[in-house]
């Protein structure tokens, strides 16, 4: 008998979201990742759950009627990581026309079933606050739903889920080789030491690694044919008051967004273009910087130099090209997600994804195991009604759920009350349990970042690095000093040892 019925190698939100499925359904799943839970293009998103209103112009009705459905059920699912944000889309002149915004959003309204977000409006531009910080040739645009996520933290909650259900995540664990036969026999790699597992099923969920696993540790060609597009984001000093975002139209046919980031900022992006080389390597380029301030510049009142860039950061999309044209550009290729299954006669089965979108990753990961029902047999679907780790509230009640922390521990800030609610929902008491002053969470490591919630990252979430902490789990990164991340390595590299952290389990 196998050590697991799944083995799931790759730890963005593709394979967390099939880890927690498949444990919810009572399979025995590991799940490896060779570096950080979300430390590739599930963390360098632009960061929202959208049903992708350009889309439309492609025709990729389909995608944008399954991502509209998905939206309001993951806002359910997790109203503290997910929240709705309204989006300022202004006519410009000379470019799609009125009566064509209009019939598109009026569609976006109503292809998924539009339930609890507002519906679009038409905006004066010329007058109020919308308008002010956009350039004067603006007079008339519309305001529409989405919705806005912290995408890394919605990898590490499902994988959490995942963990709390028997999976078995594994971090900073490569998957070096694997040999097929009645089942799979995985040789692992972590510190310098290796394990052999075995499992019923192997899933390559590796993102923009899955043609480089399929060749080295697979040893066969990917049978998908898969495009990288690199998208890059900046961040800047925040160019506007209001809560709404932007969503511009750019001479190049692309759209980009600004959208409130963290407060004090605004983040613009993204960019597309074709990408080779090591995904782990990626970075926004001086081109793409310079491009993403220009859009900002021609658009915003306020302008937007490489030198006002605060934080930028890339990621490389596994995009499945389904036969369409050689010169297609990056931004014309589908973002639907390809399930393969490859089952051989006395060979255990493999599952290859290609492609998805943060949007849909729930439904993927549904329709990953009605691909594997075969072998596992019928299984009934469960994550749809079931709120992830904190998310035990009402869809609208984040006020209610911040309010109640500020008056059970009165010594937190607005801010640091809101933050806290935000990322971890109602299990936020899990790290300030009985603490009656900000010294009872231990010394502070920076921003409002405190050894208590540290100590929680690291034994309930894998964090092992600042930048797990700073930049995935938090957005910190933004706020602390170079001597703060220093003092936060430090405590970290001490706590290891007290702790017991590994690359195991968290503590529960």
């Amino acid at each position: 008998m196998s050590d697991f019925d799944l083995a799931i190698v790759g730890g963005g939100i593709n394979g967390a979201g099939i880890a927690r499925d498949a444990a919810g359904r009572g399979l025995r799943v590991l799940l490896v990742e060779q570096n950080d839970l979300a430390s590739g293009t599930s963390s360098a998103s632009t960061k929202l759950i959208h049903g992708g209103l350009r889309y439309l112009e492609h025709g990729w009705l389909r995608l944008v009627r399954e991502a509209l459905i998905e939206r309001e059920v993951l806002l359910r699912m997790a109203p503290h990581l997910i929240r709705p944000m309204r989006f300022v889309l202004p006519v410009e002149p000379a470019m799609r026309p009125r009566w064509m915004l209009r019939l598109g959003l009026f569609v976006y309204d109503h292809l998924g079933g539009r339930k609890l977000l507002p519906a679009t409006r038409a905006v004066d531009l010329a007058e109020g606050p919308l308008g002010a910080p956009l350039k004067g040739r603006y007079q008339h645009g519309f305001e529409y739903s989405d919705c806005w996520v912290d995408d890394a933290r919605l990898v590490v909650l499902n994988a959490v889920d995942a963990a709390a259900r028997g999976a078995i995540i594994r971090t900073r664990t490569r998957c070096v080789r694997v040999e097929r036969g009645a089942d799979w026999r995985l040789v692992l790699e972590v510190r310098g030491r290796r394990d052999v597992m075995s499992a019923s099923v192997l899933v390559n969920a590796t993102g923009p690694w899955v043609g480089a696993f399929s060749e080295t540790v697979l040893r066969r060609p990917p049978s998908g044919n898969v495009r990288l597009i690199a998208g890059s984001h900046i961040v800047v000093r925040r160019l506007f008051e209001h809560d709404r975002a932007y969503i511009f139209q750019a001479p190049d046919g692309r759209v980009v967004f600004a959208i409130p980031f963290e407060h004090e900022f605004t983040m613009i992006g993204t960019t597309d273009h074709d990408f080779s080389g090591d995904p782990a390597k990626v970075e926004a380029s001086a081109e793409e910087v310079g491009y993403l301030c220009k859009i900002a510049t021609d658009h915003f009142r306020t302008p937007v130099f490489p030198a006002d860039v605060i934080w930028s950061f890339a990621g490389v999309r596994p995009l499945h090209e389904d036969g369409g044209q050689a010169d297609e550009k990056p931004q014309d290729t589908p973002r639907d997600y390809v399930l393969e299954l490859d089952r051989v006669a006395n060979e255990a089965p493999l599952l290859t994804v290609y492609g998805g979108k943060i949007t849909t990753y729930r439904r993927l990961a549904e329709e990953a195991y009605e691909k594997l029902a075969p072998v596992f047999g019928a299984r009934p679907d469960w994550t749809k009604g079931a709120p992830l780790p904190g998310g035990d509230f009402d869809v609208d009640g984040i006020e209610r759920l911040i309010a109640g922390l500020r008056l059970s521990y009165p010594f937190l800030s607005e801010g640091h009350a809101r933050r806290l609610a935000r990322a971890y929902g109602t299990r936020v008491r899990d790290i300030l349990a009985s603490a009656k002053s900000l010294g009872d969470l231990g010394p502070n490591l920076g921003a409002d970042l405190t050894a208590a919630e540290v100590r929680y990252l690291m034994t309930q979430e894998w964090a092992q690095t600042p930048d797990d902490v700073l930049w995935r789990r938090t957005k910190l990164g933004l706020r602390v000093s170079r001597d703060e991340r220093a003092r936060l390595s430090s405590f970290m590299t001490d706590a290891v040892g007290g702790l017991g952290v590994g690359t195991g389990q968290p503590d529960r």
